[in-house]
């Protein structure tokens, strides 16, 4: 409980002194290869959500997703690499590798599938080499370059306002 405590606080002081220095990137191909970032705690419709992103054109092998939880059960099985406060040391560094591989890969778009500010998915979403990054406009603006205002249960609008826009910018 208490070294919890110290690792929002530690997380909280490395955020707020990484997004001043967000580097501003602009999408200059087309979208190919998908990351997708979701809250389960709050959103639990992700086969859902991934099979509206398939019928908008994207390749299944092409879509990588990671998700997080508040509180991971030890003997869940999981769909896809889930991950938790606990996976997150004091120096603010992710120790489970496959979110390590997670953010090191280049994707073309990154959606940001969360609308509360938690300082993990905030983590996860700015150490991401993604070269474009969509998401919801009730987190902080730095981190998305593209703002979708709709709630978090209207996957389907979202996905839709989210290719239609990128149709707009010749991205797909």
């Amino acid at each position: 409980m208490f070294l919890n405590y110290i690792k929002r606080f530690l997380l909280k002081k490395t955020l707020k002194k990484q997004l001043q220095n967000v580097k501003e990137e602009s999408l200059s191909s087309s979208v190919m290869r998908i990351g997708l970032i979701i809250d389960e705690s709050l959103f639990l419709e992700t086969n859902a959500l991934k099979q509206e992103i398939i019928r908008n054109g994207i390749v299944e092998d092409n879509i990588k997703i990671i998700a997080y939880r508040d509180n991971l059960k030890d003997k869940e099985v999981y769909s896809h690499p889930t991950f938790s406060l606990k996976n997150l040391n004091l120096k603010c560094e992710f120790t489970e590798q496959g979110i390590n591989e997670f953010i090191s890969d280049e994707f073309d778009l990154l959606i940001n599938y969360y609308n509360e500010e938690k300082p993990v998915l905030l983590l996860l979403t700015n150490k991401s080499k993604a070269k474009f990054k969509a998401g919801f406009s009730a987190v902080d603006k730095r981190l998305n370059h593209l703002l979708i205002n709709i709630d978090i249960e209207d996957y389907k609008g979202f996905t839709h306002e989210l290719f239609r826009y990128l149709k707009i910018l010749n991205k797909i």
